[in-house]
Formats: C-alpha cells, sequence, structure tokens
C-alpha cells in the first residue's frame, strides 16, 4: 500500500479544520506527525499517536502530556487491510471531537482505497502495454512470462490473432490522444477479449482474436468515420499470436493504403495495388518518381491526384477545381509537355497513377 503524501495529509488535516474548528494532526506509523493545522507540531513525535499504530484501538487523552508530545484530544487508527496504517489526532474535549476525528478517518480510508485501486489499474495498464509491445516487436524476450500475461488477461494463444493500428492524424495533439483513451477502451469492450494499449506518439494498438475482430469490424469502421478524419485504422491480417508482428507490419500497409484518400478504415485482406505498392523499395521509389514526375510541381502532382480519383473525368475534375474544360486541358497539356507522358491515355495514365501513389507515400 502506498503512504499518504505529505501534501494530501496536510490537505486532510486543513479540510477537517475547516468543518469543526479544532486543531487535527496525521500521525504515521511511526509516530510521527506528518501534517497538522499546528505547524509548530510537524516533524514532532507523538507518543499516543505510536501507542495507537501498536495497539490498534482508540486513544482519548483527558489530559495534556498524559503521553509524550499528546495533547487532551482522540486518536483514531486508520485500519487498512485490518491493520493500523495511520493515525488521526484531534485535540479537544473527547466527547466534542469524536465525530470529526471519525469523519476524518472515514475521508483518510477513502484516499487510501483510491490510491490502491489507482496503482491496480496502473499496474494492469502496464501490463497490456509490455504484452502488446512484446509481441508487435517480435522477437519477445520471456515468452513463458507473456504467456502468464495471456493467461491473467484471457486470450488463448491458440487462436489466431489481428493486430488493428489507430493512428490519431492530429499532429501530436496530446489533449486529443488524451481524449481518445477512454473511446478506445469503449470501443475495445464491444469486441470480446480486445486489448489495447498507447504506442508512443500517436497510434493506438489493438489485439484480439481475429474472429472477434471480424465480427466487430463494422464497429471500428463506424468508430473511424464517427471521429471526423481525426484518425485512420488499419486492420492487419490474421496471424498466429508469436507472428503479431506481421499482422502488424501488415496493418501498418493499410494505414498507408489511406494516404491521400478521403477513407479512414483499411483492412489488409481487402488491399489489392496497395500490396504492390506497399513492397516497394526506397531506391526503386526514388527511381521510379526520378524516371515519371521529377519535372512535375506539386501543383501539378495534386491536379493529377484529384483527376485520378474522379476516374480521369475532364468534366468532374474541372467542376471540383471550379475550371473551365478548356483550361483544365491546358494544364494536362502542360504536364504532357513536362514529363512526356500522357494522363489521357491510358498506358501514360497507368504510370502517372502509381507515381502519385507512391509520391504520396514518401
Amino acid at each position: 500500500m502506498a503512504d499518504i503524501s505529505r501534501k494530501t495529509a496536510q490537505q486532510i488535516v486543513d479540510t477537517v479544520k475547516e468543518i469543526c474548528g479544532y486543531n487535527i494532526n496525521f500521525i504515521n506509523s511511526s509516530g510521527i506527525i506528518i501534517a497538522s493545522t499546528d505547524p509548530a507540531r510537524i516533524g514532532t513525535f507523538h507518543e499516543g499517536g505510536k501507542h495507537v499504530i501498536r495497539t490498534g484501538e482508540p486513544l482519548e487523552v483527558f489530559e495534556n502530556d498524559a503521553f509524550h508530545g499528546t495533547q487532551k484530544g482522540l486518536n483514531l487508527p486508520v485500519l487498512h487491510n485490518g491493520s493500523p496504517a495511520a493515525v488521526i489526532g484531534i485535540s479537544g474535549n473527547p466527547e466534542e471531537v469524536r465525530p470529526y476525528a471519525r469523519l476524518a478517518e472515514r475521508i483518510t480510508r477513502l484516499i487510501l482505497r483510491e490510491q490502491e485501486l489507482n496503482a491496480a489499474s496502473q499496474n494492469m495498464n502496464e501490463k497490456k502495454n509490455f504484452l502488446i509491445q512484446s509481441l508487435v516487436n517480435g522477437n519477445p524476450a520471456d515468452p513463458d512470462y507473456l504467456l502468464h500475461l495471456m493467461d491473467e488477461f484471457h486470450i488463448d494463444p491458440h487462436t489466431p490473432k489481428r493486430i488493428a493500428v489507430i493512428h490519431v492524424l492530429t499532429g501530436n495533439s496530446s489533449n486529443y490522444i488524451s481524449t481518445m483513451e477512454p473511446k478506445i477502451r469503449r470501443l475495445c469492450a464491444q469486441i470480446p477479449g480486445c486489448l489495447s494499449c498507447c504506442r508512443y506518439p500517436d497510434d493506438f494498438l489493438l489485439l484480439a482474436d481475429a474472429r472477434a475482430m471480424d465480427v466487430g469490424l463494422e464497429q471500428l469502421r463506424t468508430f473511424a468515420c464517427s471521429e471526423n478524419k481525426n484518425i485512420h485504422i488499419g486492420i492487419g491480417r490474421s496471424v498466429d499470436i508469436w507472428q503479431a508482428d506481421a499482422s502488424f507490419s501488415t496493418a501498418q500497409m493499410a494505414l498507408n493504403s489511406l494516404r491521400g484518400t478521403e477513407n479512414s478504415f483499411a483492412r489488409f485482406d481487402d488491399l489489392t495495388l496497395e500490396l504492390l505498392l506497399g513492397s516497394v523499395s526506397s531506391e526503386t521509389r526514388r527511381e521510379y518518381l526520378q524516371k515519371t514526375v521529377a519535372a512535375l510541381k506539386p501543383d501539378d502532382l495534386s491536379l493529377l491526384e484529384l483527376y485520378f480519383s474522379q476516374d480521369c473525368s475532364l468534366s468532374k475534375t474541372a467542376e471540383k477545381l471550379f475550371l473551365h474544360k478548356n483550361t483544365l486541358q491546358y494544364r494536362l497539356n502542360h504536364i504532357h509537355q513536362k514529363c512526356g507522358l500522357d494522363p489521357r491515355t491510358f498506358r501514360d495514365a497507368v504510370v502517372l497513377y502509381l507515381a502519385v501513389q507512391l509520391d504520396s507515400e514518401k
């Protein structure tokens, strides 16, 4: 059990004094006053308090200095798991101060319980983080411990698993990321056996049985849409749990396929051309772009991206850009002259489309 800090103990005694007007002492298990409404008593030994810690029984004192460092009043043990953890002392006539001493004792017990619950919750989160991060990083150093954690979280290591990556698009906004955590916990509650953790700086990882995640695809898709383009969700392929790193990498490929699109959700199983683009090395990508669109400016590439998104329709593209079709034709001609590829012919359009996709993934 974590001890109550001096700051918290001082807040307790100050709050109770505001209610009753009597001086209050907070005494630790060593009999030392660590907080008091009488500053002169902080740090002094309280023999009565030490006696209460030893016996576990309340102590009423009717005369000053009946115990060393003890004034007339009431000293109550704060019990935790049946044992005294601290003592609340209140100066005054024991008959008068008894209800206020009990109030302070109850407040202290509630704070101790809250601290314990927070510590347990934090410990569980750390375990979940360790389990998921170890699996997605590959080659876990202690498989036996991971199996122990799987048992603790009721995860069957013999069934296929999927990793989902929720990527936050708001530019490392810590406020937005912190508001996402309770939403993601609620999302996981809709997918049986789903665990989640935060991967610094702007990703959340979800681990679940492949079957459970497949059944929950609609919830994941709805969640992605509900966040108003603040996030992208990529779902990795189904794998053995000890190959979770492969599911993670394919989830990232699914995420990459969303760049430059209006979509916010993708599953690796549904990818086609994106698989080819995702396997291109950085060197091959650079060479391809150099041979195709190196002479084009960013505005040219943006125009091509929109043109292809409108299925190479001149009228739809012109409407989106608020341009006359003749002006659009002029700009496409200009692109043809600069790079030698005509986006209005099938073969050249395919070459340029691949270049635009590869450029967007740089």
